[in-house]
């Protein structure tokens, strides 16, 4: 397994996590056995905003005796109380929530405690009325919730609650088809998009990031807009390589699903090179660079992709990024001005003529 750290805590958090609304579908004890087999492979982050109310109890058993081998996303606003899932900005009904959920898990804290589902501005309104993120900055503050998290596919209300600087966490959807435009939960610009990676690293939020193969309509040709089919580690690397991303949960429906996706592990570069999507993004989206790494080996050296990256970073401000980029090896000055990645992009990115606008931002 490959690990993150979390920059607010330090905690070293598994790149492959696992998601429990399709599993929390099964019998308990395929549910028990897949988040065991989940631990024992080093997954080390579950979410549990499933849609079904039987994922805790059976949650709580797998995780007998190895609740620290495992950090949990546990959302205050989903209620789960009737046995079935439903989601609230009642202060009555998330503590109600919350406590059932906790005891059913059979633990005292939360590792995350998420805002939970929150698209719209009158969301957010309602839920600090009600009270209800002041409970959870109040859970945190007594121990009991260890981190803040919010869950949103709206890149405008996720930089709203960044701006109350109280986030440690962030998950969004992310995949190809939302990036560019394409699909339900396709909110905001590509532009949009990439913008609010790029603040979340810059301010040391992690993502956390649902849908990354979209209910598997990426891994269908005939279910994906784009008519071609990406494989799971083309998804999860696209996802990795986007600013501030820690772990990509994958929503396993039993144990010989958890182990396809954590075959990712196991798979070359060239099996996770995802660059194919350059052949299907919109007009707007072409010439940005995506740090697919596609034009490398760049022949003097230059991790091409990771310069793009920090400087793109650099310049919302991450002063780090910039500290980074200095103490690279090689550098954008050190571009011989060959055209290799030019040619080879297939996002249409001028590199050459990158690396000399970087050059000249960073300095000789």
């Amino acid at each position: 397994m490959e690990y993150r750290n979390l920059p607010h805590g330090g905690e070293k958090i598994s790149v492959i996590g696992m998601g429990t609304s399709v599993v929390g579908e099964q019998a308990e004890k395929e549910i028990v056995d897949t988040i065991r087999y989940a631990l024992d492979s080093g997954v080390n982050y579950i979410d549990l905003a499933g849609g079904h109310a039987s994922i805790f109890s059976a949650c709580g058993k797998a995780l007998e005796g190895r609740r620290r081998d495992a950090m949990l996303q546990i959302h205050f606003g989903a209620d789960y109380t009737t046995g079935a899932y439903g989601w609230s900005t009642r202060l009555e009904t998330v503590k109600r929530s919350i406590d059932w959920q906790l005891t059913h898990l059979k633990t005292d804290y939360i590792d995350f405690g998420f805002i939970h589902c929150l698209d719209e501005q009158r969301d957010l309104a309602a839920y600090e009325k009600n009270g209800v993120l002041q409970f959870v900055l109040d859970m945190k503050a007594q121990g009991v919730v260890r981190h803040i998290g919010l869950s949103t596919h709206t890149p405008e209300l996720a930089n709203l609650v960044l701006d109350m600087g109280i986030l440690d966490m962030l998950m969004f959807s992310i995949n190809p088809m939302y990036d560019y435009g394409q699909g339900d939960y396709a909110n905001g610009s590509n532009h949009e998009r990439q913008d609010l990676y790029c603040r979340c690293e810059k301010e040391g939020v992690g993502i956390s990031v649902m849908k990354p193969f979209n209910a598997g309509q990426l891994l269908d040709a005939k279910k994906s807009p784009f008519r071609r089919a990406l494989t799971t580690a083309q998804c999860i690397q696209y996802a990795l390589d986007r600013p501030g991303v820690l772990t990509v949960l994958g929503g396993p429906a039993n144990t010989a699903q958890l182990k396809e996706i954590l075959s990712y592990l196991d798979t070359t570069e060239a099996q996770r090179d995802y660059s194919v999507i350059g052949s299907f993004t919109p007009d707007e989206s072409v010439g940005r660079c995506v740090y697919c790494k596609h034009c490398h080996p760049c022949p003097a050296g230059l991790d091409i992709g990771l310069i793009n990256k920090y400087y793109d970073l650099a310049r919302q401000g991450d002063t780090l990024a910039g500290e980074h980029y200095l103490t690279l090896e090689k550098t954008a000055a050190d571009c011989i001005k060959c055209g290799r990645c030019n040619s080879r992009c297939p996002f249409q990115v001028a590199q050459q003529e990158r690396m000399a606008e970087i050059k000249q931002y960073f300095g000789a």
